[in-house]
Parts: structure tokens; C-alpha cells; sequence
């Protein structure tokens, strides 16, 4: 459940507001359904802030994850408590981003409302001062890219401590299956058009705050070129995310494996976290963290993730035959 600290010396309006917020935030941080539909229902509200756009596509990807989990490859080369474990990794570390990024979103949406800026509300839902600061600039002079890469570094670490550093999902990250994969670079975001091809960027090192931040920034990149966007944008108004690779798989003509859709095989999880934990208090911010990303491969996946997919075929068939 959403945590928020309502003092009785706010002004009512904003006491009921805290309530508002922190209820509506419940409701869409469910699961990777609830909070796909609710960042992209806000981006279509609120066009200028990419953030949203960005956190929705990523969290299509991440849903694709966790089903991936349930198809027969990976039903031969991991163990089902391996799947377990993972499939909780991917769900905390999204439901910890979302849980501090959704009411970050509805403040903004709110001050847009009531035409003054309510940013001052961040630390009743323990936002960080580095984003509530963040919000305060962008109120004042609209800077879009520099409020998606604040945004960016800010979710980075909301996870780098409880989720990849330390906590029940730290082991995730040094076990030989993940370095393999990490290696292999069989985790990737994918951004998809209604044409069969995908775009987007490989996650490599995962453990490194430096490469997921800059990840980010190449993700951003991509998304929103003038060249893709629209292509990008047609692709996530016309298709209901499921968490089925069939979502875009569909406008291939390239036969994949099939995985499920995510609510007929996961449940609602219950997820608890330490609020005293505020990472700007300790962590200098990197001038670095806000250049712009080079890029040194090609962002057209499409036959590049069909080559991994085979390879992965591959895998799983040795595996299989093994005694």
C-alpha cells in the first residue's frame, strides 16, 4: 500500500488531495497491466512530459519479461524457483518506480489543474528533494529532456539499493544465469512498430547505476526521434498490452514461440519497502548523468532479435537433450 504523511497543518484541500493521490496510486500499482495503462493513459493527458511515454514502452518490455518466464524455453533452462525469483525482481523493482514516479506525475497533473505549482506535497509521499527540485525547474521553464533524464536517474536509484545492491533479489544479479544472459545480451528493450520491426537497445551490465542510466537516455532517444515516434506512438494507441509477446510478435511474419498472458498466470504480489531511505542524501549527482548518449550500434533490432531468439531455441534444445 502507497505510504503518505498527511500533517494536520496543510491546508484541507491538500490534505484531500495527499488522499486522492495516494489512493489512485494504489489502484493502478496492481500489477504490470495496471501500470502500462495508467503511464500511458497520463502521457495522452500530458504530451510534454516523455517521462511517462518512456516509463509506459519500458514497462510493456517488462511485462514481456515476466510472461517469458512461463514459455518453454525458459521452462528448459531455468528452474522454477529461479523463474520465481526473477519474475519478483522484475515486479519490485516496477513497483517501486511506479509507487514514487505515479504521484510525482499527479502533482504535476493537479498543479495543471489548480494553476499553481504543488510540487512543495513531494515529501509527504517520500519523494526524493533531488526530483521534487527537478519538478520545480521544469515548472518554471519546461525543459522536457532535462525533466526525462532527471527522472531517469532518479528511478535508477530508487532500485540500485533494495532491488540490485542489497535486499532478497541481490543474488539475482550474480548468478551465473543472469550473468550469462546479461553476457548474451538476451535481455533487451524492444520498442515495436505496426510494420514487424523493433527497435531499441540492449541492456548490458545491468549491475552498473552508470549503463541502466545511460540505457535510459538511449531509450528516451529513440522513442521520441522525429523519424519513429509516430511509428512508435500508432503501435501502443492501437494495441492492448498483455504481457504476451504476441502483442507485437503478431505483426511479424516470423513464427515465434508463444508466452501467455500475464494475469492468467501471475498474481497480485504484496510489496513492502523502507521509506527512511532518501538515495540524494548520500549519492553527489553526476554531471555526466546528463549528456547525450552515443551511440555506437545500430537501434533496428528486428533481425537481431531473431537471431536471439534462435540462439535461445538453441540453448534450450541442447538443454533438453542432456541427460
Amino acid at each position: 500500500m502507497m505510504s503518505c504523511t498527511i500533517p494536520k497543518e496543510l491546508p484541507r484541500e491538500e490534505q484531500l488531495l495527499l488522499r486522492i493521490i495516494q489512493k489512485q496510486t494504489d489502484n493502478q500499482n496492481k500489477d504490470n497491466i495496471t501500470r502500462t495503462k495508467a503511464y500511458e493513459a497520463f502521457f495522452a493527458m500530458h504530451p510534454t512530459i516523455h517521462w511517462s511515454y518512456l516509463a509506459g514502452m519500458v514497462s510493456r518490455n517488462a511485462g514481456w519479461n515476466m510472461c517469458d518466464l512461463a514459455s518453454r524455453n525458459y521452462g528448459i533452462l531455468l528452474t522454477s524457483s529461479y523463474k520465481k525469483l526473477l519474475f519478483l525482481t522484475y515486479e519490485q523493482a516496477n513497483w517501486l518506480i511506479f509507487r514514487d514516479a505515479y504521484p510525482q506525475l499527479l502533482l504535476f497533473h493537479y498543479s495543471t489543474k489548480w494553476r499553481r505549482p504543488l510540487f512543495h506535497l513531494c515529501k509527504y509521499f517520500y519523494i526524493s528533494s533531488f526530483i521534487e527540485a527537478e519538478w520545480k525547474y521544469f515548472w518554471q521553464v519546461h525543459d522536457e529532456k532535462r525533466l526525462v533524464y532527471s527522472m531517469i536517474v532518479n528511478e535508477q536509484h530508487i532500485i540500485d539499493l533494495p532491488v540490485i545492491r542489497k535486499g532478497p533479489y541481490t543474488t539475482v544479479f550474480h548468478s551465473f544465469r543472469f550473468l550469462f544472459q546479461d553476457m548474451l545480451h538476451f535481455s533487451t528493450v524492444l520498442f515495436p512498430n505496426r510494420y514487424g520491426e523493433w527497435y531499441g537497445s540492449s541492456v548490458a551490465n545491468f549491475r552498473s547505476l552508470d549503463d541502466r542510466i545511460e540505457l535510459g537516455k538511449k531509450l528516451y532517444t529513440i522513442l521520441f526521434s522525429d523519424l519513429l515516434h509516430s511509428e512508435f506512438l500508432a503501435f501502443s494507441n492501437k494495441t492492448e498490452h498483455t504481457g504476451s509477446r504476441h502483442d507485437y510478435q503478431r505483426f511479424s511474419n516470423i513464427v515465434f514461440s508463444q508466452t501467455p498472458y500475464l494475469r492468467t498466470i501471475y498474481p497480485v504480489v504484496t510489496h513492502y519497502i523502507d521509506e527512511s531511505i532518501q538515495w540524494n542524501r548520500s549519492v553527489l549527482v553526476k554531471s555526466k548523468w546528463y549528456d547525450q548518449p552515443e551511440f555506437q550500434e545500430t537501434i533496428n533490432l528486428t533481425k537481431w532479435y531473431q537471431k536471439k531468439q534462435k540462439q535461445l531455441q538453441v540453448f534450450a534444445a541442447i538443454k533438453a537433450a542432456l541427460p
